[in-house]
């Protein structure tokens, strides 16, 4: 990381910014190994994260274009930095699984915070790692995401390619009682990604699979029962940190309870906020309790709280006064897929873009137009509808979390 920011923003930067850190802060058919089950899970060792004082963040975000700190806010699929392909055709069939000149020369202007890998993009360890290693090469110094929940959802372990631990759901976990189950998952996971390079994972699903109905969270889940989910999300959690992963916990404020699909269209949970803090929230307040650093927005509506139609994810009301304000969340907010069908149905690229920044949003995941999506936001802080300060107040928090990947 520090040879990273060496590389996008000079020795100059780079000496003030670690002068001051320094004086601030002194199943598969041949499953790998798990690793020993602790004892108990909890507590937790004591957080060694390094952070690095809000002076040293400010003179390197002081250093950095405009340009260069709004393209840390997106992460997106490799193939918008093609701009060779069309991302309204079938670009999966293409098999994008290493970076090529015209990304290369694309992310020079469009330099990019992190980088989302599918299923498609990957084909076996020795092209999956030499793939993560020249993204991580790009300008922006971008890390690699992945959604490798376990289960349903792991475009890894699904492979079979990969000779690594597969796990039936998360809901089995869950049904086990057992929460050295999931501080097992999250660290077996956790060393795989960690092994080919990967940075962050999307993961674990902190909803509580309360609606029967519900066709998208299902068995991801960890249980119908909250208090149960909580203890699950929190110890996958800590055995993915403990191998070297960020994780995440989605879909904020809680997609158990829906029975339309996000990825198609409108989809609303009815609870009251109040409703949701006696199940819903109760594992994302767990999460937020233990550390995490990522919080995924879900596209759902929430009309008994916002008293509008609006998704969360676009909803200041959901994300900076409960979120934020109310559950006291400090770090990162990340948006489901901008391409899913409930913001694309609703939003042009610019508008869902500009608007959910302006909701609170740090990390636009997905977006629909990548490069429509990037010059709105630029053009949204030269006309003053969104100010360098909210960009810089996003940015800040990113790069806080960049230092520790």
């Amino acid at each position: 990381m520090k040879n990273e920011i060496k590389h996008l923003f000079g020795w100059p930067c780079l000496a003030l910014l670690f002068g001051w850190l320094v004086a601030g802060m002194v199943g598969c058919n041949h499953p790998e190994p798990e690793p020993p089950v602790p004892p108990t899970p909890t507590p937790f060792p004591p957080d060694t994260t390094v952070v690095p004082t809000p002076e040293a963040l400010d003179s390197l975000i002081g250093t950095m274009s405009l340009r260069e700190k709004v393209g840390q806010m997106f992460v997106v699929r490799p193939e918008c930095l093609d701009t060779t392909i069309d991302m309204q055709g079938d670009y999966v069939s293409l098999q994008l699984r290493s970076v090529n000149e015209v990304m290369k020369k694309v992310s020079e202007r469009y330099p990019v915070g992190g980088v989302i890998l599918y299923a498609h993009n990957i084909q076996d360890a020795t092209q999956l790692t030499k793939f993560v290693q020249a993204i991580h090469a790009l300008p922006g110094f971008p890390r690699v995401c992945i959604d490798e929940e376990g289960g349903r959802v792991a475009r890894i372990a699904n492979n079979p390619n990969f000779y690594v631990t597969k796990y039936e759901s998360m809901a089995a976990i869950g049904a086990s009682g057992d929460s050295t189950k999931a501080y097992r998952c999250g660290k077996t996971i956790g060393t795989y990604l960690h092994r080919y390079g990967i940075d962050v994972n999307f993961a674990p699903v902190a909803d509580v699979n309360t609606n029967p109905e519900n066709i998208v969270i299902g068995n991801r889940a960890f249980s119908d029962d909250p208090k149960v989910a909580a203890v699950m999300v929190r110890n996958y959690l800590q055995g993915m940190k403990e191998a070297g992963v960020t994780g995440c916990i989605k879909h904020f404020p809680g997609h158990g309870d829906t029975k339309n699909d996000t990825h198609y269209g409108y989809a609303q949970t009815l609870k009251t906020w109040d409703q949701m803090l006696d199940c819903e929230l109760i594992p994302f307040k767990a999460g937020i309790a233990w550390g995490c650093k990522l919080v995924m927005s879900a596209h759902i509506a929430c009309p008994n709280v916002t008293g509008s139609e609006i998704p969360s994810t676009m909803s200041s009301l959901i994300l900076q006064d409960k979120l934020r304000g109310e559950l006291g969340y400090e770090n990162l907010i990340i948006t489901d897929a901008m391409e899913m069908g409930a913001i694309t149905q609703q939003y042009s690229p610019e508008g869902a873009t500009v608007g959910c920044v302006q909701a609170g949003v740090d990390l636009v995941l997905g977006p629909k137009d990548f490069t429509r999506s990037f010059n709105a936001l630029v053009k949204a802080v030269e006309e003053g509808k969104i100010s360098e300060d909210r960009i810089d107040e996003s940015v800040k928090r990113i790069l806080k979390v960049k230092y520790n990947l």
